[in-house]
């Protein structure tokens, strides 16, 4: 299988190097981590080491089968736009928060589906990505239901060495997954903390009181989503990324533009009261204002 990943930052770069260990794999990025990919290759360390050699561009191939879209959520538009004329068998989004695989279908002429991801992955020099924790992708159509293309992407990541499945309830999963992001993400991003502080520390049950709060707007929006379910998610992902650090505070930490409005906005800008998410916008929307990123 021919993979285009659009969004070579860190967990677009370690999906895609693991999978160039079994299919052809092309990286589209910016300099200068496209240029020292393509000329020594792509170095993984962490909990697999080894250099692999996918193709890295800067602009996207003219078809492929598989587009793995793992940009930044106020990066949807462009990665679309970056897709627009590459002949495409199906496109998969793994980006954080709601509604990029709405834009996506808007946009292209080809299936998309709706993925979650839990490894961890950070990327420091150019050329170079950590793979700092093992975890889970699943993939089906947005709107639930089975998917021959959910199935063959899942095969995909398998053969590669991945733990992934297909799921025929990916509605429930992406609030689920938003669930997770909201009580790690903003929460580490906040404290500057790795996943693992919200195991046993302080920190955790504000990110549990957040993932709470998630589960109730989900379930007002027809979702069932159990706020056990949401805390356990939390919890299991937070232990088993204890050394990472989440990509939110990744972006604190280089002064980026963060995701606050793509993950914690669904839940603090929801009718429902949800005060702890309201309040981590709030101070992450704060911090971005206050270093002219809004």
């Amino acid at each position: 299988m021919h993979v285009v990943v659009v969004g070579a930052g860190s967990l677009g770069s370690l999906l895609g190097g693991l999978l160039a260990r079994e299919h052809r794999v092309t990286l589209v990025g910016r300099d200068p981590h496209v240029s020292a990919i393509h000329d020594h290759g792509l170095r993984v360390t962490g909990v697999v080491d080894t250099t692999v050699h996918p193709d890295a561009e800067t602009t996207a191939p003219a078809r492929c089968d598989l587009a793995l879209v793992t940009t930044k959520a106020f990066d949807t538009a462009s990665a679309a736009a970056t897709l627009a004329d590459t002949d495409t068998g199906c496109v998969l989004s793994l980006q954080n928060g709601l509604g990029n695989e709405s834009l996506l279908r808007d946009r292209l002429d080809c299936p998309v589906l709706a993925g979650t991801c839990t490894y961890g992955a950070r990327r420091s020099d150019p050329g170079v990505v950590a793979y700092t924790g093992e975890g889970t992708i699943t993939v089906g159509d947005p709107d639930g239901g089975p998917s021959a293309w959910a199935d063959r992407v899942a095969d995909a990541f398998d053969a590669a060495g991945f733990d992934a499945t297909a799921s025929d309830e990916m509605p429930r999963l992406l609030w689920r997954k938003l669930a997770v992001n909201v009580g790690i993400n903003a929460t580490t991003a906040l404290a500057r903390t790795e996943n693992g502080a919200l195991v046993d520390g302080p920190a955790e049950p504000v990110a549990a009181a957040a993932a709470r709060e998630t589960a109730t707007v989900a379930r007002s929006e027809g979702i069932d989503l159990a706020d056990e379910t949401a805390t356990d998610a939390v919890d299991r992902v937070a232990r088993n990324t204890r050394a990472n650090r989440s990509s939110m505070l990744q972006d604190i930490d280089a002064q980026r533009r963060t995701e606050v409005d793509a993950i914690v906005g669904p839940v603090a800008d929801h009718a429902e009261p949800t005060p702890v998410a309201s309040t981590l916008a709030g101070l992450l929307r704060a911090w971005e204002t206050e270093r002219g990123l809004r």
